[in-house]
């Protein structure tokens, strides 16, 4: 079943965990209104960084049913609702992959969204993953709305162009979280798209605007956890100011390379110390210890020059 969602600025939601590492989730119902008092327009629950391989499913859904009750509660500033996707389908076979995405389905989730790297997990080619995605699909209710995830871990699966030509003609995906980070490629799935309903959100900062003025509906990445409003400006404004969304674009970029340090820990402390969320640095990945002085000051110097751009837009 194809589904519309809003095009914009979806973060790539983050986990919070309580110091015994129990997933917190009044705090993650607490991110999930400071994304929409942002102004995001969807956000990707259980994703990498949701951590979803440490996640059980039980938790997964939970997070999700909290999530989407917290966006239905706390309304962007024009009164509309973010739109809620998620993933948590890591299994390697099609069954279990089935029974993981009917959960997250059920907690409410707009789009149940499936790793690339998990059908056809060896790698053997265009034509196995093909037949592997048919083989789940043929268990999931036509009503479920789909979408797919070039998840990096364990490994980057990218879509080639027959992998991407069979899922527009398949008519059951309307999401894409594209990590392929090339702006001519993203110019070439644009075109496989066309007509299709199916979605692209790109995750990289240094292509972003060029994949908005070839159709992208918009970002879906790590850094809408640092400076959401800018993500947002720039998703809505790149077409009617084009001069001030190249220079945002450019900052953008510049300062999405702090992807590289101790993330989503960096993430945490930014939300939790610098936008005041208060919830512990934990997670299940790394040791909350390894965001230290020199992750905090990028931190704190990267917030000071967002709340300047944001400053200069007016937001």
């Amino acid at each position: 079943m194809k589904a519309q969602f809003p095009s914009g600025a979806f973060p790539t939601m983050i986990t919070p965990f309580r110091p015994d590492q129990s997933v917190d989730f009044e705090a993650a119902e607490r991110l999930t209104e400071w994304y929409a008092a942002a102004g995001c327009h969807g956000v990707f629950a259980v994703c990498q960084s949701s951590e979803l391989y440490q996640l059980n499913l039980k938790e997964s859904a939970e997070l999700v049913r909290r999530v989407k009750a917290a966006a239905e509660a706390h309304r962007r500033p024009d009164g509309s609702r973010m739109a809620v996707v998620a993933s948590g389908c890591i299994a390697l076979t099609a069954e279990e992959q089935a029974e993981q995405a009917a959960a997250i389905f059920e907690a409410g989730a707009e789009a149940v969204v499936l790793l690339t790297n998990r059908m056809d997990f060896a790698n053997r080619g265009d034509a196995a993953w093909i037949a592997d995605t048919e083989r789940l699909l043929a268990l999931l209710p036509e009503e479920m709305p789909l979408g797919l995830y070039e998840c990096p871990t364990p490994y980057k699966r990218l879509l080639s162009g027959e992998m991407l030509r069979w899922c527009a003609a398949s008519g059951r995906f309307s999401f894409i979280k594209d990590t392929c980070c090339s702006a001519p490629a993203i110019g070439e799935r644009m075109q496989t798209l066309k007509g299709s309903g199916m979605q692209l959100y790109n995750a990289n900062a240094q292509t972003l605007l060029p994949s908005l003025r070839m159709g992208a509906a918009g970002y879906c990445g790590i850094m809408a956890n640092f400076h959401p409003k800018l993500y947002v400006w720039l998703c809505e404004h790149y077409e009617a100011e084009p001069e001030k969304a190249e220079k945002l674009a450019a900052l953008l970029s510049l300062a999405s390379f702090t992807e590289s340090l101790h993330y989503p820990v960096t993430a945490k402390y930014h939300l939790s110390e610098l936008e005041g969320l208060g919830f512990s640095l934990e997670t299940r990945v790394r040791p909350a210890s390894e965001c230290g002085e020199y992750d905090e000051l990028v931190m704190r110097q990267m917030k000071l020059i967002a709340d300047e751009a944001e400053r200069l837009l007016g937001l």
